[in-house]
């Protein structure tokens, strides 16, 4: 295993694991309404009142079953989720009091079942169908963990070590800490589902090879890597999905500056930034060519970076990286205003006359989106916007290959719960399809 130890103390799991009794009373706080907006307004459509009425009956197994017949991931998706703008953002107890912490709820009702080992989901009996799964991430264990269920045999092949994707990777340990994502990977494989790591397309597998193989192929493959900025010095810019790399992979044992400059405004650089400060950074500064208006992160994660100490220097672009005898000294950057509405719909930042600022930095570390899925062309899939197009049943422009998750996000915001439920609605065509069954 890849890992080193646990994350250090300062990105311990933000919120703690509701007791017993905090849970019974929070559930007893639900009105269950009838055609729930919760219910709605979640993407995987899990039955919010149902598994918030089992805990309000300490019925926990009925509960985790509730939440897992709609999302298979919903140990991540409970502490990952934008649940304020998502199922608590349409509790209709928001209006006049606090929303049900239907996000705290879920995850305990999913602890409640790993940290006792108890399988909830069963594998149907074997149909003989075999099914390959290109990543781990949440749209490829969606996926797979429900072919499976249908008793479909399924291989994912993962590039690396570890499977679980951004779970694993990606989100920082405050949010989600690795062992939530890799217990969630234990339960698809106890489904029966093979995982394959150090495996990957285009490197030690071939396509032909796999459909050979296989009656159906789901791509997962996620994004590539952090777009070059093009700017001098940008070797010595640290690459913000590493930094959360380091910090939950290293316990904590990773290089972190004085004085932090974070370039970018999205979740990502949120945590870059979170990261930084609570490992000891004196100051901490995000970067962002544009206003606060119309920066990506979802606000509540803003407010609570502003709350951790971070500072924002807005309508800057950097423009160079200072640096002495090889060691980063400060962030040059350019003074931007606003112009009329780009392609993204937000207005377009232009320099001002050439007015440059420095800001004084010992490290930089840059989060500014990823790269379309390369994948895609290497294998000759039909594009949109760069993203991998398929058709209303997910399917690609190569008959029986089908995607999911980030690499197929021309359209929306990419995000885990959309993820889990592209494998979800995925796995069920694919089940059709290889089955000539109507429904799955």
């Amino acid at each position: 295993m890849e890992t080193n130890g646990p994350p250090a103390k300062g990105l311990a799991e933000h919120f703690p694991q509701l007791s017993a009794n905090e849970a019974v009373v929070e559930a007893n706080r639900c009105l269950f309404c009838y055609d729930a907006p919760c219910t709605h307004a979640c993407p995987t459509h899990i039955d919010i009142p149902r598994f918030i009425k089992k805990i309000a009956t300490n019925n926990m197994v009925g509960s985790a079953s509730a939440i897992l017949e709609a999302n298979l991931l919903g140990a991540t998706c409970a502490r990952v989720c934008p649940v304020q703008e998502l199922c608590e953002g349409s509790c209709v107890l928001g209006a006049d009091h606090k929303p049900i912490m239907i996000g705290r709820l879920q995850r305990y009702a999913m602890d409640y079942v790993y940290q006792r080992s108890i399988d909830v989901v069963k594998r149907a009996p074997s149909t003989g169908r075999t099914i390959a799964v290109i990543g781990s991430g949440p749209a490829g264990l969606s996926c797979a963990g429900e072919l499976a269920r249908r008793g479909h045999s399924v291989t994912v092949f993962e590039k690396r070590e570890l499977a679980g994707g951004l779970s694993t990777y990606g989100i920082i340990a405050i949010r989600e800490p690795v062992e939530t994502a890799l217990a969630e990977v234990a339960m698809i494989e106890r489904l029966g589902v093979r995982i394959e790591t150090n495996t990957e397309l285009g490197r030690n597998l071939d396509l032909p090879d796999l459909q050979a193989r296989f009656d159906a192929i789901f791509l997962g493959a996620g994004l590539g890597a952090t777009p070059a900025m093009g700017i001098p010095g940008e070797e010595l810019i640290v690459d913000g999905l590493h930094y959360i790399e380091q910090s939950k992979l290293n316990g904590g044992a990773m290089s972190i500056g004085r004085r932090v400059v974070v370039i970018g405004a999205g979740n990502t650089a949120i945590d870059c930034a979170t990261i930084a400060k609570r490992l000891g950074a004196e100051q901490v500064t995000m970067v962002y060519r544009r206003t606060a208006t119309e920066m990506t992160a979802y606000l509540h994660e803003v407010e609570f970076v502003r709350k951790e100490g971070v500072e924002f220097r807005f309508l800057a672009q950097p423009a160079s990286v200072l640096a002495e005898n090889g060691r980063v000294t400060g962030l040059n950057c350019l003074h931007m205003e606003l112009g009329a509405e780009d392609e993204s719909g937000r207005r377009a930042p232009y320099p001002v006359n050439g007015a440059e600022f420095t800001i004084p930095a010992d490290q930089v570390v840059k989060a500014i989106g990823q790269e379309k899925p390369a994948l895609a062309v290497r294998l000759g899939l039909a594009l949109d916007k760069g993203y991998i197009r398929v058709n209303s049943d997910f399917e690609t422009s190569l008959p029986g290959v089908f995607a999911g998750g980030d690499c197929i996000r021309a359209q929306n915001a990419a995000s885990t719960v959309m993820a889990v439920q592209d494998g979800k609605l995925a796995a069920a065509a694919i089940d059709r399809r290889i089955t000539g069954r109507k429904e799955a």
